[in-house]
């Protein structure tokens, strides 16, 4: 039983170890790093190009509208590049960020590269850039709109826990995850999904110039020659072809991208690490 309770606590056991070896010291070279690491910056020459990460799940947009907002107002960026790798997210702040990335496109040029993943929401979030480059390697779509809730009533039951409501309204309940779904729940919940389906393939249709009834409304995940192919993306190649053509769009004579500052680059060292740490943490104690 011992043993047990030991495999069963390892994870945790093994990030607080590896907290308690690695990241004071970490913290401690941060603050040497900002104290003494390089911030001269050119007075004379502005960047004029922005990269902006659309990177895992979209579930809350504001850090994401607060860069698109900052780029669109900055009259020294000429061209904004969305460099993308999330597998979507919620549907309202997916819609949020599409949005957003609409007003910027009508104010200066937008090029998208689906680094990795561009799919569901984040596909949402980019369809009105100028340009969709995709990695070859790349996966592209799943435009569709999904709705789930588990159903624990039968180990409920098991337990002994039944649960006490009190609701007004015969809809409140909908979506529970303590019985299943009546007739008239699953009908609501299901009119609701259709809804935003047809909003969001309406709106990819529009801003792709495509036929609502084509393939790409299926929900399927495409490989990024697929969805060239379809008229999801415009074209393949590499993050540097996806910067090359936003180059030109912007029509700027010499390219200068804005660098994150220090703190965000020891920053995003410090959370690489700590992230490789836990990783190997878990593969170990998984290999074992």
């Amino acid at each position: 039983m011992l043993s047990f309770f030991k495999r069963l606590f390892a994870p945790f056991i093994a990030i607080i170890a590896f907290i308690n070896t690695y990241f004071k010291a970490m913290l401690f070279l941060l603050f040497l790093f900002l104290l003494f690491g390089d911030t001269a910056e050119s007075p004379t020459l502005q960047p004029n190009l922005v990269s902006i990460d659309v990177h895992g799940a979209i579930e809350d947009a504001r850090p994401l509208l607060e860069q698109l907002q900052e780029a669109k107002e900055n009259e020294a960026i000429k061209g904004v590049l969305l460099h993308v790798n999330s597998p979507g997210g919620g549907l309202a702040a997916s819609v949020e960020v599409m949005m957003a990335v609409r007003e910027l496109q009508a104010a200066k040029p937008v090029v998208a590269y689906a680094a990795g993943s561009m799919t569901s929401g984040s596909y949402y979030a980019a369809i009105w850039a100028n340009q969709i480059v995709a990695n070859p390697g790349a996966f592209i779509g799943s435009i569709g709109v999904l709705f789930q809730a588990p159903n624990i009533k039968p180990l409920a039951d098991k337990l002994g826990i039944h649960e006490q409501v009190v609701a007004a309204g015969k809809y409140k309940q909908m979506g529970t995850f303590t019985r299943e779904w009546n007739t008239q729940e699953r009908e609501a919940l299901t009119h609701l999904v259709d809804g935003a389906y047809t909003m969001f393939v309406e709106d990819v249709a529009k801003a792709r110039g495509l036929k609502e009834e084509e393939a790409f409304a299926q929900a399927r995940v495409f490989l990024a020659h697929e969805a060239l192919n379809i008229g999801l993306v415009d074209s393949l190649g590499s993050l540097q072809d996806a910067k090359e053509i936003l180059i030109q769009l912007s029509e700027v004579s010499a390219a200068r991208w804005q660098e994150p500052s220090q703190w965000e680059k020891a920053l995003e060292r410090l959370r690489s690490e700590v992230h490789l740490g836990v990783s190997t943490a878990f593969y170990g104690l998984k290999a074992y």
